[in-house]
C-alpha cells in the first residue's frame, strides 16, 4: 500500500504540473480574429455600459491562471475589507483635502502595509516577552493583531490630521483672499482675471485651489462649476458661503466686490469668535499645572523649613 505521505506528495506535484501547464498554454496567442464588438470597446468606454463590460470581459480572459482562479475572491475580499473600514468616499474626501496627489488604492496599500508592519512588530514584541518570561498562548495573537490594528488606525488618524490641518489653513486665508479680490474688482477687473490674478499672487493653500479653479475654467469649465467643484470638494462652512455668495452675485448681476468685503468681514468676525473661544478653553487647561504643579511647590518651600527648625530644635 501507498504511503500517505507519498500519495499526498504525488497530488501536490501533479496539481503543480496541471497549473503549469495550464500557465503556458494561457499565454499561447490566440488564432481567431477579434471580433468586431472587442476592437470597438475600448474607443467607446464613455458611452457604452456594454463596452466597459465588454472590455471588463476581456481583461478577465487575459488574466493569468492564477489571476483568474483567485482575482474574484481577491476582488470581493478588498470590497469587503474596504466596507468595513469605511468605504473609497470618506479616503477620497480626505485625501482631496489634505492636498494630496496620491490616490484611494495607493493609500491603501501603504495602510495595509502599515498594518503588516505593525503585524511584525506585535509578533517580535511577543517573542522578546516570551523569551524574557513564559506567557500564555493567547498573548501572540492578541499583540500581533492589536499592533496591526495600531498601524491601519495611524494611517487613518495621520491622514484625518493632514487634512485638518489644511482645512484649517484654508479658512485662516479666506478673509486676506477675500479683500484682495474685492480690491481686483473694485480696480475694475472681471470676477475671473481678479481670481487668476489673486490666485497667481498668493502662495497659500487657497491660492493652490484658486489655481485649480483657473485652470479648470481654461479647459472650458464655467466660472461657477469650477468654484462649486471646489466648494464640495474641501467642504469649508466659511467657503461655502462664500462660494454661494459669488455665485448668487455673478448669476444676478449684484456688485461682486461689496460681497467679498461683507463675506471677508465675517469670515474676520467668526475667527476672531474662535479665537476668544480658544483662549477661554486654554485659559481653563492653564489652571491644572498651576494648582497640581506651581501652589504645591511654593507651599513645600514655605512649610519646609520652618519643619526643618523645628526638628532640629534650632
Amino acid at each position: 500500500m501507498v504511503p500517505m505521505t507519498s500519495l499526498a506528495w504525488g497530488v501536490v506535484a501533479g496539481l503543480g504540473l496541471g497549473l503549469g501547464l495550464w500557465s503556458m498554454v494561457s499565454v499561447l496567442p490566440r488564432l481567431s480574429r477579434l471580433r468586431l464588438e472587442e476592437r470597438l470597446a475600448p474607443h467607446i468606454l464613455d458611452i457604452s455600459a456594454a463596452a466597459r463590460a465588454e472590455v471588463e470581459r476581456s481583461g478577465a480572459r487575459g488574466l493569468s491562471p492564477l489571476g483568474a482562479l483567485f482575482g474574484p475572491a481577491a476582488a470581493a475580499t478588498r470590497t469587503a475589507l474596504l466596507r468595513w473600514v469605511g468605504g473609497e468616499e470618506s479616503v477620497a474626501l480626505r485625501l482631496r483635502q489634505a492636498g494630496s496627489t496620491r490616490g484611494t488604492d495607493r493609500f491603501r496599500t501603504v495602510q495595509f502595509a502599515a498594518t503588516g508592519a505593525g503585524a511584525v512588530v506585535g509578533a517580535s514584541a511577543a517573542g522578546a516577552i516570551s523569551s524574557a518570561r513564559p506567557v500564555a498562548a493567547a498573548v501572540w495573537p492578541a499583540l500581533i493583531v492589536v499592533a496591526g490594528l495600531c498601524g491601519f488606525v495611524a494611517c487613518d488618524l495621520l491622514l484625518s490630521r493632514a487634512a485638518g490641518r489644511r482645512r484649517a489653513r484654508i479658512a485662516e486665508e479666506f478673509p486676506t483672499i477675500a479683500e484682495l479680490l474685492a480690491l481686483s474688482l473694485s480696480a475694475g477687473e472681471g470676477g475671473f482675471d481678479a481670481i487668476r490674478r489673486v490666485a497667481r499672487a498668493s502662495s497659500g493653500e487657497l491660492g493652490v485651489e484658486l489655481r485649480g479653479v483657473v485652470m479648470d475654467v481654461d479647459l472650458g469649465v464655467s466660472l461657477t462649476g469650477a468654484l462649486e467643484r471646489m466648494s464640495k470638494a474641501l467642504r469649508i462652512p466659511r467657503l461655502a458661503l462664500f462660494v454661494d455668495a459669488v455665485v448668487g452675485a455673478i448669476e444676478r448681476g449684484a456688485p461682486l466686490a461689496e460681497v467679498l468685503r461683507a463675506q471677508a468681514a465675517d469670515a474676520r468676525a467668526e475667527r476672531k469668535r474662535e479665537l476668544l473661544e480658544i483662549a477661554g478653553r486654554k485659559e481653563v487647561a492653564m489652571l491644572v499645572p498651576l494648582i497640581f504643579g506651581l501652589l504645591p511647590l511654593t507651599v513645600l518651600i514655605a512649610v519646609f523649613p520652618g519643619v526643618f527648625i523645628l526638628r532640629a530644635g534650632l
